[in-house]
Order: C-alpha cells, then sequence, then structure tokens
C-alpha cells in the first residue's frame, strides 16, 4: 500500500501549524510557507509519476474493512489536478511575498491559503461521497476566512454571498448523500459504481443526481448558480483571486466529473441535454457579462463562469475527445486564469486603480507586464498556437461529430466576444495614453513578477508542445470513461 495519497494532505497541514506557532516571525512564517507550497508540488509530482508508471494508487485510513474504510484514490485526473493545486500553492505563496499586505499578514493568510490547499488536494483524492462533503466545508471555510480578511465592507458583502451560496450548496449535498446512503447503504464511490446499476429505486437516484448537480453546479458557478463568483472574486487581494479562479471552480467541475463518469454513467442520456444546454447559457451569460464591465477584475470574473462552460461541455459530450479536451481546458484555465488576476494585481500596484477608464500608458512605461498580460489573454481567447485553442480545437471537434451545431456555434461566439474583452482590456489598460500625466513608477518587486513569468512560460509550453500534456490527459478521460480500473483498484487495496 502506497503513502503518497496522503502527503498532499499532511503537507499543507503541517504547513498550516507550523505558520500559526510562527505568528511573532512574519518572514520566517513566508519562508516556512513558500517551503511547504515547493513540498507539496514536489509530492504531487512523485504522486503523479508514481500513477503515470504504476496506475492508480489507494491507500486505506484506518482499519476499517471495505467499503467502509476511508480512502483515498489518485487516478491520472486526481493526481494531475493536486499538481496543478501545487504549483498555483508555489506561484501564489511567492506572490504574496510582496503582493499582499501587511494588515493581512498580521491575520497568518498564510496559514488559511494552507488550509485551503489542503481542502482541495482532499477534494480530489478522496474516495467517497461523506469525506467528499467534508473537504468541501474544509475548503469552504478556509476561502471565507481569505474573503473576509482584512474587513473591507465590499469583502464582507462579497464573503457573504459567497458562503450563504455555497451552504445551500452543502446542504443540496448533505441531502444526496443521506439518501444515497439509506438506499445504498454506502457511501464509497467505487461500491456506489457497481450498486447503483441495479438499484430497484431509480427514481430515487434520479433525484439524488439532481440534487448533486444543483450543488456541485453551484460550487463551479454554473448557470443559474454563479452569481455568488462576480460578487466575490473582486473584492480580496490580488493573490488570494488567483488561488481562488485557478481551484475553487475546478473543485466542482472535479466532483461533476467524477460523480457522472463513476456513479451514473449509466443513467447519463437522460441528463445529456440538461448539461449541454446548462454549458451553452453558462458560457454565454459569463462573456456578455465580461463584455459590458470597465474594471479589470470583474472582467476576468465573469469569464471565469464563460469559461466554466467549456469544461462542463466536455463532460456533457461525453466521449474520449470531449472528455479530454475538458481535462485539458482544466489544466489551461487554471495556469491562465490565475495568472490574468496576478497581472491585474501588477497593474493595480503601479497604478492604484482597477478601472480601465483610468489606466492607459502601460504599455510603453512596462514592456515587461504588457507582453504577460498579452500571453494570457490570447491564451484565454484561444487563439493559435496557444494552449485555449487545443482544449478549444477538441471540444469543437467532437461536438461536430457528435452533430451539436448549436453548441459549436456557441463556443465559437464566446471566444470570439472572450477576445473582444480582452482586447478592450490591451486598448485601455496598455495602449492608449493615460487619462492623466503619471509619473513613472518603479517596477513591481521580483517576488510578484517572476512566479507570474514562470506561469507565462508554462502556458507557451502548453502550446507550443501540447502533445505530451494532452496525451497523459488522453489516458485520464480513457480512465474515467472505463471506471472499472478505479473499482478494482480501491477493492484490491483492503485485500
Amino acid at each position: 500500500m502506497t503513502q503518497l495519497p496522503v502527503l498532499p494532505l499532511i503537507i499543507p497541514l503541517a504547513t498550516a501549524a507550523t505558520t500559526m506557532l510562527l505568528g511573532r516571525w512574519p518572514r520566517v512564517r513566508q519562508a516556512v510557507s513558500i517551503l511547504g507550497a515547493a513540498l507539496l508540488l514536489a509530492a504531487a509530482l512523485a504522486l503523479l509519476v508514481r500513477v503515470e508508471r504504476e496506475g492508480i494508487q489507494v491507500m486505506q485510513v484506518g482499519r476499517w474493512p471495505y467499503p467502509v474504510a476511508i480512502s483515498l484514490v489518485a487516478d491520472l485526473f486526481s493526481a494531475g489536478l493536486v499538481v496543478l493545486s501545487g504549483l498555483l500553492g508555489l506561484a501564489v505563496c511567492l506572490y504574496s511575498v510582496a503582493g499582499m499586505d501587511a494588515a493581512r499578514k498580521a491575520f497568518n493568510s498564510e496559514a488559511f491559503m494552507h488550509v485551503l490547499l489542503m481542502g482541495v488536494c482532499g477534494a480530489f483524492l478522496t474516495g467517497d461521497l461523506f469525506n467528499l462533503y467534508v473537504w468541501f466545508e474544509v475548503l469552504l471555510i478556509a476561502s471565507f476566512a481569505l474573503l473576509a480578511l482584512g474587513g473591507e465592507l465590499a469583502q464582507i458583502e462579497g464573503a457573504v454571498k459567497y458562503v450563504t451560496l455555497n451552504l445551500i450548496a452543502s446542504a443540496l449535498f448533505l441531502a444526496a448523500v443521506g439518501l444515497l446512503h439509506g438506499l445504498m447503504g454506502t457511501l464509497s464511490m467505487a461500491d456506489l459504481a457497481q450498486r447503483l446499476p441495479r438499484t430497484p429505486q431509480p427514481g430515487t437516484v434520479a433525484a439524488v443526481t439532481v440534487l448533486l448537480l444543483a450543488a456541485f453546479g453551484i460550487k463551479a458557478a454554473l448557470f443559474p448558480f454563479f452569481f455568488w463568483l462576480p460578487a466575490s472574486y473582486p473584492t480580496p487581494p490580488m493573490a488570494v483571486t488567483a488561488l481562488f479562479a485557478g481551484l475553487l471552480t475546478k473543485v466542482g467541475l472535479y466532483a461533476l466529473i467524477r460523480v457522472f463518469c463513476l456513479l451514473f454513467a449509466h443513467d447519463f442520456a437522460f441528463f445529456q441535454p440538461v448539461l449541454v444546454a446548462m454549458a451553452c447559457i453558462t458560457m454565454m451569460t459569463g462573456v456578455l457579462g465580461a463584455a459590458s464591465q470597465y474594471d479589470f477584475r470583474r472582467i476576468l470574473a465573469f469569464h471565469s463562469i464563460s469559461q466554466v462552460g467549456y469544461m462542463l461541455l466536455g463532460l456533457a459530450l461525453f466521449a474520449r475527445q470531449g472528455l479530454a479536451g475538458a481535462l485539458f481546458f482544466i489544466l489551461h484555465h487554471g495556469l491562465v486564469k490565475s495568472s490574468l488576476f496576478l497581472v491585474s494585481g501588477l497593474t493595480h500596484r503601479l497604478r492604484g486603480t482597477h478601472d480601465l477608464k483610468a489606466l492607459g500608458g502601460l504599455q510603453g512605461s512596462h514592456p515587461g507586464v504588457a507582453l504577460l498580460f498579452a500571453i494570457f489573454a490570447l491564451a484565454l481567447a484561444g487563439l493559435p498556437p496557444s494552449s485555449g485553442f487545443f482544449a478549444k480545437l477538441a471540444l469543437v471537434r467532437e461536438a461536430l461529430a457528435q452533430g451539436r451545431y448549436v453548441s459549436v456555434g456557441v463556443a465559437l461566439t464566446v471566444s470570439v466576444l472572450t477576445l473582444f474583452s480582452m482586447t478592450k482590456i490591451w486598448a485601455e489598460a496598455f495602449w492608449k495614453a493615460p487619462p492623466v500625466p503619471v509619473t513613472r513608477s518603479a517596477p513591481p518587486p521580483r517576488s510578484m513578477v517572476l512566479p507570474v513569468g514562470a506561469l507565462a512560460l508554462g502556458v507557451l509550453w502548453l502550446g507550443l508542445q501540447p502533445g505530451p500534456a494532452f496525451g497523459l490527459i488522453t489516458r485520464a478521460a480513457e480512465q474515467l470513461l472505463s471506471p472499472e480500473g478505479y473499482i478494482l483498484a480501491a477493492q484490491g487495496a483492503a485485500r
């Protein structure tokens, strides 16, 4: 039995506890936070390599028999998302050295970040629905604390909306868990995958599916549940928002993909039209909301909604190429959207505002920041040969193969409107002359620029050399569509 799946939980927990003990030494606390994030990334990479070479890794916690035992299960999908969590966690921790104000650091924002990373990794790795609920609550508590840290009015307002909708999601999730346990007598996902197709009460299973779709739809900010996202993302420091944008909605999407591929694949045809419609409407509402904004952060927040629609479309197509496109899109979006929020933090550092109408001239005064924005903006819009282009190409090809021409039309239209929004930011913030004369500001600190530059190199590599990542992701999609390996691994680890 391998112990690797538990390391992405132990490392951030130990890091959070250590930073709490170092409250009087902020510089030492920052160093410990960065070290913890680096160790998390190293453990995640080791886990992904082990899964790629030896197959699905399972760890049974405690001495209980299967399927009662608490299981940690790492397949290519979950291990890859843990790597993404470690990478973004390290980038944000480095950025926060200068990108987080002293007042929030005094409340030990580092500890909350690592508790959030622990909750995210736990959600990706858990093998049963009840512990998925538990990890959802862990990351909800940490994310609420990070949203409210600082106590500004806009933050409190955004945090209240965020936590209210997410508590509703938690209640729906818990109701679904209770119904499933009462019906099947188990919450192990591997065990449920074998029992659910044979249940004599398909109506109850359909009701559970609707409850989970609503609960995870709120977490993923899908239509019509997305209202919390544009209200909350623009309010905290950009380091916090970048972590949220890269990971929070991905947890909801992960849960949707996992339960539909593993638990409800036998009944997927019934829900497929609903998922396709939700995906298309989410894409359109998000991008139209972005087109109406003139605040850098709010444009990016609304685009987070529209991009989630692409990922849901990949699940709704329920085929190898479409699902691989969705997984590639999750990786691409996690890197690109987090980086764009970090770039918006750089522009705020330089000019003190997020209002596009009050910005201007950054291309001439800070060409490096302009170049970073251009790399991420073109990738978000999906221009070739960016990572976004290959993610959208896989989705469009599968949708065309299935004859879903309306979905293709919506996906392409949203890409054009996304390019329009990114062009608006470029024209207003970087290209036009500033509305009032500004003195030349000092370049942003290296601790803020270097992690964004490293993410830019990763995005460029993903676009110029998509083959290795796409090959691994295609294998992850095949594992999802053929869940027998997941079930056998979970059962075998208990023997």
